[in-house]
């Protein structure tokens, strides 16, 4: 198989190095690219060739995968394939596989992170400490206690779940299908209107598909109890910006994310800008040295797993 990795991994050259000389002892050729490239004409010419493309999270269009008529199989260092040119991919019958997984752990902790900064001040204690001022105006809330609806019960979404029930927290979920593994954390499943009432946090972690776009609008937002949290760290047009940035600098909710409708930096006059109310990562939730490492390691599994016919991870 001639495999290419089109964008790096974030990973040393020595583990890079480790990863494909499996492959190549198996007869394979490997070529890997160590500069990113958003240009389409040139992912279809490091593309020339290849029965396997590896990529992360950024574009893998159409209209690349229609040029390589060689391509037999896509493996995705990353959980969505939102950014993948899955049309392209089931026309030709041409399997994608995930990583999902990889990285359950460092999403869950970032959004449980999320929540305790907006109920315990951890950014504006820092900022008044820093500004040579004090606790006045700081005082906090606990977690131990609240309600938290977790919106999508995937792997993702329990494991989540299961952090904020260590903390003491009463747990309910909406999503698409009710798992039984949700209901052993303690999940007690709800209509979405349900459960953005009866919360306390709210914490999204469903994938963006054409349902699940604007998931989270002013209706929505708008029966949220006064003062509660909404955090996103699954994809940034699942919850509508503007509907949450008025929500925002109301006072209405209160909002953390990591993701956006495109990564920062956010342009000029964004209305999360200098927004009241709002704690916001750039897209880091995945990106941990043990979730990055995992990854690669499941992205070269992949092909091993497609050549041996198998479907583990295969999404499309």
């Amino acid at each position: 198989m001639n495999i290419v990795l089109l964008e790096p991994l974030g990973i040393s050259g020595e583990k890079l190095e480790t990863l494909s000389k499996q492959l190549e002892a198996q007869g394979h050729s490997f070529r890997a690219y160590s500069e990113l490239t958003l240009d389409t004409e040139e992912l279809k010419k490091r593309s020339e060739g290849a029965e396997v493309l590896m990529i992360a999270n950024h574009p893998l269009p159409d209209e690349v995968i229609d040029a390589c008529d060689t391509l037999k199989m896509v493996s995705v260092a990353f959980v969505g394939i939102d950014h993948v040119g899955t049309e392209a991919c089931s026309r030709r019958n041409i399997p994608v596989y995930n990583t999902g997984g990889y990285c359950d752990d460092a999403v869950a902790e970032l959004a449980v992170g999320l929540a305790l900064d907006h109920l315990r001040n951890i950014s504006k204690g820092n900022d008044a400490v820093q500004g040579g001022g004090g606790k006045a105006g700081l005082q906090g809330n606990e977690l131990r206690g609240k309600t938290v609806g977790i919106i999508g019960t995937g792997s993702i979404g329990c494991r989540t779940a299961e952090i904020f029930r260590a903390f003491g927290c009463r747990l309910i979920g909406y999503s698409r299908s009710e798992r039984q593994k949700a209901k052993e954390l303690g999940i007690e499943y709800r209509s979405l209107p349900d459960l953005m009432a009866e919360a306390d946090i709210v914490s999204v972690h469903t994938p963006l598909t054409p349902q699940t776009r604007d998931l989270i609008g002013r209706e929505e937002i708008a029966v949220m109890k006064p003062g509660a949290i909404l955090i996103n760290t699954s994809r940034g047009p699942v919850v509508n910006t503007e509907a949450v940035a008025e929500a925002i600098q109301s006072g209405q909710i209160r909002y953390g994310t990591d993701v956006y409708e495109n990564d920062p930096p956010l342009p000029e006059g964004h209305s999360f800008l200098g927004a009241p109310n709002l704690i916001c990562t750039p897209h880091v939730g995945f990106d941990t040295v043990e979730s990055i490492e995992r990854r690669a390691d499941m992205v070269f599994e992949n092909i091993q797993t497609w050549i041996n016919g198998e479907d583990k991870r295969r999404v499309l």
